[in-house]
């Protein structure tokens, strides 16, 4: 198995600019990281960078959901939604079985006979276009059935409801095992690495000039095609090359909300109908995500800022339906994202395509962009058949709809035998459950780092879900490079305590620091640098509109600051 440790990223750097690549991808987002893994699998020789961390983007601030997109039936896109449960269907079963799982929603009804019929009308097409997705079809609940399995809503809001599965996933840690894979295939891959020009020959795209944050080094990248695969920032990466391109990407923020799940009674998740758009409550480990908002965005794009007008906007609307509101100290965690859409004559985000669209608009480049993360797969596809097109050479097709992610192999046996691996390893089966949710298989690499060192075995201080051995191995086989990237996406730390992950900083940044060469400086200046962070996010989230939330956000310290602005 490959690891993304330290040693690997100077590894991978040092084959980056040591030959000409078939195929480099320019973004370590859930796109970027499908996109390396399919050419590789094609037998090319393959690159991926990416300026931050893997996911640090719009793939680590999802509503987490695997999901077809129901609301696109109504707007009659049927093609997206099909598109989408098939692909839902190949990571519950066959691609990512230990890190996408089912998730039952609640959809309440509120009107006589036509609403059920209407609603269940789409289900029902729901169900039928996933084929053999490997979850159960829905069912209509009376009242008190509905009430039964979420006894916190209140009896006037609903007069009956529909269930029906979804999936959900850790958003982050896919896209990062998806980077993981291709390295194991034999991609090299190396995050902290920003591009910061183009290499050119005429019209010709060539290659990249990289910049490798973390020893200030700046060398070249060849490639006979280049993917732009940066979501959000695709604009500005094409300025890079000189060009506007052939379309262009409009952000739409989202907000999320994480409470403790006492406060909502619930046996399943909710979707609730709003004025522009749906409400998701979804389940989370001991948490409930609730989200999400969906308004333009043009200020910082590293550093979306939830407002306080975007908070209370949830818990409104949340709110209208249970029989115990909840409150601004009910809220553990807040994140908030970015939609790459695909700008269109529409003035409402809502309206965006989130569909996606593939273009070469110089020789040598290729641009991926617009889509959801559901069909980051056929978006790789996409983008690396233009590259094979540009290629002129016979190349295998993709492959990648039979390219488990590691950690998936065998992930159902060991699964069974959880009970035998707490035995073993003398954690309580729910840890190790916990363990396998996470890892899938390579949960073995994780308990031999306990076996060697027990101590590790011991829940983090602040954060106590989370065993320390989990710290070491975001470091040592993850390739996290700083404390933002273990409590933040490694682990979800900074959304699932009410400190935001401050208390756990101290010991986490100590577990990591003899992985990552920190000196004690180092080591205390990344601490000082995360609680800088949440108390910028914290101040953000206080301010009443998105340009005093933007300016409150950006008084913290970048984790580790880019060439350009």
């Amino acid at each position: 198995m490959t690891a993304l440790s330290p040693e690997y990223r100077e590894s991978a750097l040092a084959s980056l600019a040591g030959a000409e690549l078939d195929v480099l991808v320019v973004g370590g987002g859930v796109v970027g990281a499908g996109c390396a893994l399919d050419a590789t699998t094609r037998g090319l020789a393959v690159g991926l960078v990416e300026a931050r961390d893997f996911a640090s983007g719009t793939s680590s601030r999802s509503s987490k959901l695997i999901h077809g997109g129901l609301r696109y039936l109504e707007m009659l896109d049927f093609a997206l939604v099909r598109e989408a449960l098939r692909e839902r269907g190949l990571l519950l079963t066959r691609l990512a079985p230990h890190l996408v799982r089912p998730v039952r929603f609640l959809y309440p009804l509120q009107h006589h006979a036509w609403e059920r019929v209407y609603a269940g009308t789409g289900v029902t097409l729901y169900d039928t276009m996933a084929l053999n997705g490997g979850l159960p079809r829905h069912r209509n609940l009376t009242r008190r059935g509905a009430l039964r399995e979420c006894p916190a809503l209140r009896k006037d809001a609903l007069i009956g409801a529909l269930q029906y599965y979804d999936a959900q996933v850790d958003d982050a840690r896919h896209t990062m095992f998806l980077a993981r894979t291709a390295a194991a295939y034999g991609a090299h891959v190396a995050s902290r690495t920003e591009v910061v020009g183009f290499l050119r020959e005429g019209e010709r795209v060539t290659g990249v000039r990289v910049h490798d944050l973390e020893h200030d080094k700046t060398f070249e990248v060849r490639a006979q095609q280049v993917i732009n695969a940066t979501g959000v920032w695709t604009d500005d990466t094409q300025a890079l090359v000189g060009e506007r391109g052939q379309f262009h990407v409009r952000a739409s923020k989202g907000i999320h909300l994480v409470v403790p799940r006492d406060r909502i009674q619930s046996k399943t998740g909710l979707i609730l109908r709003t004025e522009k758009s749906v409400l998701f409550v979804i389940p989370w480990g001991r948490h409930w995500i609730i989200g999400t908002t969906d308004t333009d965005w043009a200020l910082d794009k590293a550093h979306p800022a939830a407002s306080s007008t975007d908070i209370d906007y949830l818990l409104e609307h949340v709110n209208s339906v249970l029989t115990s509101p909840l409150s601004r100290t009910d809220v553990q965690g807040v994140y908030a994202g970015l939609r790459p859409l695909l700008s269109g004559e529409s003035e409402s985000t809502s309206q965006l395509s989130r569909e996606h669209t593939v273009g070469s608009p110089q020789p040598g480049l290729v641009v991926v962009a617009g889509g959801k993360y559901t069909t980051y797969r056929v978006m790789a596809k996409d983008a690396v058949d233009a590259c094979v097109h540009n290629l002129g050479r016979s190349v295998p097709p993709s492959c990648t709809h039979d390219v488990p992610l590691l950690g998936a192999d065998g992930f159902a046996a060991l699964w069974n035998r959880r009970r035998v691996l707490a035995t073993e390893s003398g954690l309580h089966v729910a840890r190790v459950e916990h363990l396998l949710g996470r890892y899938g298989t390579l949960v073995t690499e994780v308990l031999a780092l306990i076996a060697a060192e027990p101590e590790l075995a011991a829940p983090v201080e602040g954060a106590e879900d989370y065993l320390r051995a989990e710290l070491l191995y975001a470091a040592s086989y993850e390739g996290a490079r700083h404390l933002e990237d273990v409590l933040t996406r490694r682990t979800r730390i900074s959304i699932e305590t009410f400190d935001r992950g401050v208390a756990a900083a101290q010991v986490a940044a100590e577990l990591v620091a003899p992985v990552l060469g920190w000196t004690g400086d180092q080591t205390e200046r990344e601490v000082e640098r995360y609680r800088l962070r949440v108390e910028a996010e914290r101040r953000s989230q206080e301010q009443p509109d998105d340009e005093t939330a933007d300016a409150a956000r950006l008084g913290a310290p970048e984790v580790v600051p880019l060439s350009r602005p």
